[in-house]
């Protein structure tokens, strides 16, 4: 008599997203809406994650009662908001932060220097509902700062802001990047912008604005460094 064939393995594969949480997890690491996560993700698991996130957003569209074999406008939709999210609107927490060349302060400078209007756009992490507005970067630099070059400034503003963010702590992860990227006597930042949340639901008022600033070392201890600050961004709006 022959022998039984061996059982097969019926298990199905873990879920990618189940393998990056359990790296984060067994490192103690946070992975909040606005944290980056690009150094618990390995070479091409990220398609397999874009895969996840499209079949799952496929089953809110049919929880949704909306026709995706039948309306030619949807039939690829969940693909393209998992593409999305992944790649474009929240880029900021999965890949790397963008390389940045620094350069010693060689001549020693050390007035005021103002970068922007940099527009910046996100989601909030209450509602996914897009923010878009504009920051402004001031900074006091000491012969031990590192300069870097004017794109940068805005290449680290979009890795910040991609990602689900709620404006009062974006500013303020911005601020501890270029504090430990530049490492000046002073940072301020100024942040302006428009939450859709308030556009598009809730009271629905499109006209109302939010406004924040930080304030790091020299510019909270010279009033009058930060009110030169201040004034030169009134004369620039």
């Amino acid at each position: 008599m022959s022998e039984p064939p061996p059982p097969s393995d019926t298990t199905a594969p873990e879920p990618i997203s189940v393998t990056i949480r359990g790296r984060l997890q067994r490192a103690r690491k946070r992975f909040n809406a606005n944290d980056n996560i690009a150094a618990f993700v390995e070479p091409g698991e990220m398609d397999a994650l874009l895969a996840e996130v499209a079949g799952k957003f496929q089953g809110v569209l049919e929880s949704l009662v909306i026709d995706t074999e039948g309306d030619h406008n949807t039939q690829d939709t969940a693909r393209r908001v998992a593409k999305m999210y992944l790649t474009e609107v929240f880029r900021g927490r999965y890949a790397e932060a963008p390389p940045v060349t620094e350069f010693p302060n060689a001549e020693s400078l050390n007035e005021l220097m103002i970068v922007g209007p940099i527009t910046v756009r996100s989601a909030c992490s209450h509602h996914f509902c897009p923010i878009m507005g504009r920051l402004w970067i001031g900074l006091m630099p000491n012969e031990h700062s590192n300069l870097i070059g004017l794109s940068k400034y805005s290449r680290l503003a979009d890795w910040v802001m991609s990602r689900p963010q709620i404006q009062e702590e974006a500013i303020t992860q911005m601020a501890e990047l270029l504090m430990d990227k530049v490492r000046p006597d002073g940072l301020a930042i100024v942040m302006e912008a428009d939450h859709f949340c308030m556009h598009w639901r809730g009271v629905k008022d499109s006209e109302t604005k939010m406004i924040n600033s930080v304030m790091r070392g020299s510019f909270l201890k010279d009033t009058h460094l930060r009110s030169e600050f201040l004034s030169l961004l009134q004369q620039r709006k």
